[in-house]
């Protein structure tokens, strides 16, 4: 953490401080279920050669036709549902060791094999996705994000 986040007043007791430091976890989402995605993964090579031509976020599951909680296969850009519905495209992964999706709930990355969530907004190979599918979904260019508010998440950025 960084020392300005730390020094909240001059002289805390131990048992302050200790409520600080548990303040700040909840805050960067120790007790909130936050996620902090990967900003690397080995797999991106079986990305398809083409994610600026994808379906739409409101395409259906190609399986069972469910509308919603929908993911698309970034290697070969199937729609299919999540395993909140029908389990459909942990199904696809488990057959063709297709390994990366997009959900178009959230527009979050999902790689089945790290077993994480990776930055689409920061890894070069999934930007075009991710700027594609905010585009359908909410009809404009999603916000740049600065170095500056990558750098608060991990404490980098220097204080006055």
């Amino acid at each position: 953490m960084a020392d300005k986040e730390k020094k909240v007043c001059d002289s805390p007791s131990s048992h302050d401080q200790s409520k600080q430091e548990e303040d700040l976890m909840a805050l960067y989402g120790s007790d909130s279920g936050w996620v902090e995605a990967r900003t690397h993964c080995d797999h991106l090579d079986i990305l398809s050669s083409d994610l600026t031509h994808i379906p739409t976020p409101d395409t259906p599951c190609n399986r069972c036709h469910h509308p919603a909680e929908n993911w698309l296969c970034l290697s070969c850009k199937d729609v299919l549902c999540s395993r909140f519905i029908n389990k459909h495209m942990l199904d696809h992964y488990r057959q063709h060791h297709h390994c990366l999706a997009l959900s178009y709930s959230d527009l979050s990355v999902w790689c089945f094999s790290c077993d994480a969530y990776l930055d689409a907004q920061v890894m070069p190979p999934l930007r075009p996705v991710y700027e594609t599918a905010y585009i359908l979904k909410f009809g404009e260019a999603p916000p740049f994000r600065t170095i500056e508010c990558l750098q608060l998440g991990d404490g980098s950025s220097s204080g006055n």
